[in-house]
């Protein structure tokens, strides 16, 4: 086999935006100058359209009139192509002894800190380049044998972790270093240090970086335990007997205990995240011989799904119910939280919904076709204002590859997430 095999090991990721500002437009119908009644727009059902309509002021009669929609610029007439960076090195074999790192690979991750960009390949080769210079500072693998398989900003600190497997244990075990966005700027790169030294992340161990409650998770399968670490300084807290716990969700403030099931129910257990007190203990009635597709927590909500059942919210403080059809609210592949909107997206054969904590369909995206049948949350970009998507999709466009075969190509689109807008 030419890699490790990426199926035995997770690392999971949630990093979250902040609340969407005030929009400063007015109502569709307010009166205007003179007390004359604006035109109502007819509605725009497209997303695109949405969103040029939005961003390059697409109120026409006002701006007919001379008014400040006239002298809004086109935000997007000049956008045009900046730089291109090339993670592939003829050379690498000066400095990795594996034959997948020194092949070219798509890239799966893009980690933007300030000035400087992180990718990471599919190989495990990751590189640094200055946004300054439009230079390479360096490739991030420090050991000839390090495969890297994630990044994480921790801007709590402004430093970079990377976590790796090494072909040395058969790249079995998960390692975890942080560096300094300072020193990699410099090329210092042996002025990080490793994490978690203590723990034994071997499969089925993992770590998790939660950026919402600046807090990481890790568990020791070895030892059977899950122990919380602060995210600025990386002080342990507190840990959590393992005890026939399935996995944990964390939100903010909180984490959900998922324990294992029994035939008609399963034991849920809500701990603070700070100090890992228990702030409630509950059972959650299933419906006997129906597997679980998913348990998700959203603040105060759980989000319950059994196989070919309706959709349940449960609000764990009222204990008041809501149900989905079934035809409804199919089981999804990801899930997005907008945590301050109050929303969260699904994914489904490479397409994205949003939905509110009604149980109610907020809107869908009729022209947003994922690339990727699989989807993966990593690909997927929302912007700290919470009102756009940015995502590669589908294009509507078809090329020929000169035999008379269609090919599928790819775009990066944007869409708005916001449907009052």
């Amino acid at each position: 086999m030419d890699g490790p095999k990426r199926s035995q090991l997770r690392v999971r990721l949630r990093v979250t935006a902040r609340r969407r500002g005030a929009d400063g437009d007015g109502a569709g119908g307010a009166a205007g100058p003179g007390g004359r009644k604006r035109r109502m727009e007819a509605p725009v059902r497209n997303s695109v359209a949405k969103l040029q309509r939005r961003e390059i002021g697409g109120r026409q009669l006002a701006a007919r009139g001379g008014g400040p929609a006239a002298a809004v610029p086109e935000r997007f007439r000049n956008m045009q192509l900046q730089e291109e960076f090339d993670t592939y090195d003829e050379n690498a074999h000066l400095f990795v002894k594996l034959q997948f790192l020194k092949r070219r690979s798509k890239i799966i991750e893009i980690v933007a800190a300030k000035d400087i960009i992180f990718a990471l390949a599919n190989s495990g080769l990751c590189a640094a380049f200055d946004r300054v210079t439009n230079k390479r500072i360096a490739f991030l693998n420090l050991s000839p044998d390090e495969v890297i398989r994630s990044l994480f900003y921790n801007k709590n600190n402004d430093s970079l972790i990377t976590v790796s497997v090494y072909a040395a244990d058969k790249f079995s075990t998960l390692k975890c270093r942080t560096t300094p966005i300072e020193y990699i700027r410099r090329n210092q790169l042996d002025a990080g240090f490793p994490l978690f030294e203590s723990e034994s992340l071997k499969w089925p161990g993992f770590v998790e970086f939660d950026d919402v409650n600046g807090k990481v998770l890790t568990y020791s399968a070895q030892d059977g335990i899950y122990k919380v670490f602060e995210l600025k300084n990386y002080s342990f807290l507190y840990s959590i007997p393992d005890e026939n716990v399935q996995e944990i969700k964390i939100s903010p403030g909180i984490m959900l205990l998922i324990y294992d099931r029994t035939p008609s129910y399963v034991p849920l257990k809500i701990l603070s995240i700070e100090d890992g007190k228990q702030l409630k203990s509950f059972k959650h009635l299933l419906h006997r011989n129906k597997k679980i597709d998913f348990i998700e927590q959203f603040n105060e909500k759980l989000l319950v799904k059994q196989e070919n059942e309706n959709f349940q919210i449960f609000d764990v403080r009222s204990s008041e119910l809501i149900e989905v059809s079934v035809s409804k609210f199919m089981t999804p592949s990801a899930f997005i939280f907008l945590y301050e909107n109050n929303l969260f997206l699904t994914f489904r054969n490479r397409t994205v919904a949003v939905w509110d904590f009604r149980g109610e369909l907020v809107t869908s995206f009729e022209d947003h076709l994922l690339w990727h049948n699989d989807c993966s949350t990593n690909n997927i970009y929302i912007t700290s204002d919470q009102d756009l998507i940015i995502s590669y999709c589908k294009s509507e466009a078809v090329a020929e590859d000169g035999t008379g075969n269609n090919l599928d190509t790819g775009v990066v689109q944007l869409f708005q997430l916001d449907p009052s807008t």
